[in-house]
């Protein structure tokens, strides 16, 4: 079974010196035939006008790389990964050629769906704007792609779709599982990738602080032989790619001038969307969103803030306050993870109690409030296997490090009842680490908010008046 998987093209080009594709940091792709048929389709070539991390070009401005760059470098992981794996017979009992061609082909075409600031926008939760999922299966299923996949690749392009929304159709199917975990995990070529690769276009060294190789030769299965696991060897290359994340997600991704640009983005599209169908801005290029954006912005209330990122000079909101489960944690989850419509009207609040505090107006548009979504990130689920014993044992049990980032005893939770009871749930302590709720305001007003004696007072009562049930 493992030489049929490596006798799949793409496999066998891995080692050739020909038919190459090189993407940074000076890594070899191999493009056959078909592939290059592929990645030349339009659903495909797009990705090379769409920004891996949109925004957060404005604070490191080197970070302008594309989701085609990104895609062709999962692409290549997916190829070591097999490669590693065809030689375990819990994997090619599993996995056959077709499967592992299905897997490849999901690495490749895993962003086809995505559009410009896509997760930003989606954050917002928009009625009739579609998920990058469902753009994703629209692309897999067009008469280009289609084609392709089923002539060259004898692939049924609702197979990839199944793979990349992790449809299983079976209970028993561990394939499927098996494979997503690959795409999809704590421990997956996505993330490999993109932490890679953002860290070096941004010129931080962040995400490129872990043994890649050690990890791909730790790879192996879990206890069920539905997901993957790591081999005790790999714990130290596990723990620095936690930690790799961990670092990113601080001081790039959330970075806190990143989040006042994605609070003025949010704010502007939000606003818009009341006159402008967002959903035409899925089979645009991240310039052609932008003017479309501008121009709807005209004569409206938010052309200073799309202005102030797309305009001829930067202008960010500063930041007044901020609030973590660890800085002031009543109002951290008394703020985190509402709905935008809630943050709108908890700003329209906060701008009248300060306007009466200042003897000035302060414009609702004037303050913005940047919070944790709904979703939260992948959780630290990494088994490591001990071949002497025959045992796995989940990572946090064994790293000090690990433990930090998952919480043995229970965060207060606002549920938003009126009579303040919490969920004494288990909350997952990545998000609360680095995603904080943040105040910004407009330059103009900044300095004046921040020297408000009793500006804290005037946040939770903004946050209390609002509807107390409108929380995630």
């Amino acid at each position: 079974m493992s030489s049929s998987i490596l006798q799949i093209p793409e496999m066998m080009a891995l080692d050739s010196r020909r038919n190459l594709i090189r993407i940074p940091p000076e890594l070899d792709v191999p493009l056959t035939e078909r592939m290059r048929r592929l990645i030349d389709t339009a659903p495909f070539r797009r990705l090379h006008r769409i920004s891996q991390l949109g925004l957060v070009s404005l604070v490191y401005p080197a970070a302008q790389h594309s989701r085609f760059e990104h895609s062709l470098g999962v692409y290549r992981l997916a190829l070591l990964v097999l490669r590693h794996l065809t030689h375990q017979p819990e994997f090619t009992a599993q996995v056959d050629t077709a499967a592992a061609t299905r897997l490849m082909l999901a690495a490749v075409l895993h962003d086809i769906g995505h559009w410009p600031f896509a997760h930003i926008i989606e954050d917002l939760q928009l009625p009739g704007v579609p998920h990058h999922e469902a753009v994703a299966e629209h692309h897999l299923r067009s008469p280009e792609v289609a084609r392709i996949l089923c002539d060259y690749f004898d692939t049924e392009p609702g197979d990839i779709a199944d793979l990349l929304c992790h449809r299983v159709h079976d209970p028993q199917d561990h394939q499927t599982s098996l494979l997503y975990s690959i795409l999809s995990g704590p421990i997956d070529i996505d993330k490999m990738d993109y932490l890679m690769r953002d860290s070096l276009h941004a010129g931080v060294p962040y995400g490129r602080n872990y043994d890649q190789p050690r990890l791909l030769a730790s790879l192996c299965l879990n206890a069920e032989k539905n997901g993957l696991a790591l081999s005790e060897k790999g714990r130290t290359a596990a723990e620095m790619l936690v930690f790799a994340r961990y670092v990113m997600f601080s001081e790039v991704y959330w970075n806190h001038a990143v989040r006042a640009a994605t609070a003025m983005f949010q704010r502007s599209i939000y606003r818009l969307s009341r006159t402008m169908p967002i959903a035409r801005l899925v089979a645009k290029s991240d310039q052609e969103v932008v003017v479309r954006l501008r121009r709807e912005a005209r004569d409206t209330s938010v052309v200073r803030l799309l202005s102030g990122l797309f305009g001829k000079r930067r202008r960010l909101y500063k930041r007044v306050a901020q609030y973590s489960a660890f800085e002031q944690s009543e109002l951290y989850f008394q703020l985190a993870r509402r709905s935008y419509s809630w943050t709108e009207s908890f700003c329209t609040r906060f701008a009248e109690l300060a306007s009466s505090a200042l003897g000035e107006t302060i414009p609702t548009d004037a303050i913005l409030l940047d919070v944790p979504p709904f979703r939260r990130e992948t959780e630290v689920q990494i088994d490591l296997f001990y071949p002497k014993e025959q045992k796995y044992r989940r990572l946090e049990e064994v790293s000090p490090i690990i433990q930090t980032f998952v919480r043995s005893e229970p965060i207060p939770w606002n549920t938003g009842a009126s009579n303040g009871e919490t969920d004494r749930s288990r909350v997952y302590r990545f998000d609360d680490y680095v995603k904080r709720v943040r105040l910004f305001a407009d330059p103009l007003y900044a300095p004046r908010l921040r020297a408000l004696s009793h500006f804290s007072d005037l946040v939770w009562q903004a946050a209390t008046e609002n509807n107390p049930t409108d929380i995630g």
